[in-house]
């Protein structure tokens, strides 16, 4: 599979298999975010990595009672240790730095035969008391890791290039 094919298969799992990720392609996927660009190679993400069925449906409470959270094998809590740097631009580095590593997780998890979903909905405080995380760093997002029960693709509905593309000027 290239990236192409990656980024057109991907999509937000929310049914997994009752099937572990193997420990080879755990370390696959964190090792891709572990190469992801950030600003200034701040490298701010922090992830804690969930496999305890426990701790996962906890985790899947915080997250709006979304019960496919606490079904994945694996819960990455996706986090940032940052001094709040902002950019030239305006915009804190560390959301943006943990996303790049987060799409690096999906594209990856893709090409080994796994599935994802971003979770952006879902209580800091609850979450940081479920793992112990510290009160200074901060959840970016919570993304379920794991085998698709369904792996088909599927059509994604998506804008035409012609609303989102400007060329030269908007």
């Amino acid at each position: 599979m290239n990236i192409f094919d990656a980024i057109k298969t991907r999509k937000s799992v929310r049914k997994y298999l009752d099937k572990p990720v193997e420990e080879e392609k755990l370390n696959q996927i964190l090792e891709a975010a572990h190469l992801a660009p950030s600003a200034s190679n701040r490298q701010e993400w922090r992830f804690v990595v969930v496999q305890d069925k426990d701790t996962r449906k906890k985790l899947a409470q915080a997250a709006g009672s979304q019960s496919f959270v606490g079904e994945a094998p694996v819960v990455l809590a996706a986090c940032a240790e940052t001094d709040g740097k902002v950019m030239k631009c305006g915009l804190p580095c560390h959301p943006i730095n943990v996303a790049i590593a987060l799409d690096h997780i999906m594209l990856t998890a893709v090409e080994l035969g796994l599935g994802t979903c971003w979770i952006g909905h879902f209580d800091a405080l609850e979450v940081k008391k479920i793992l112990g995380i510290p009160e200074e760093i901060v959840i970016v997002g919570l993304m379920p890791l794991g085998y698709p029960a369904d792996p088909s693709a599927i059509q994604k509905k998506r804008l035409s290039m012609d609303q989102i593309i400007h060329m030269e000027r908007w």
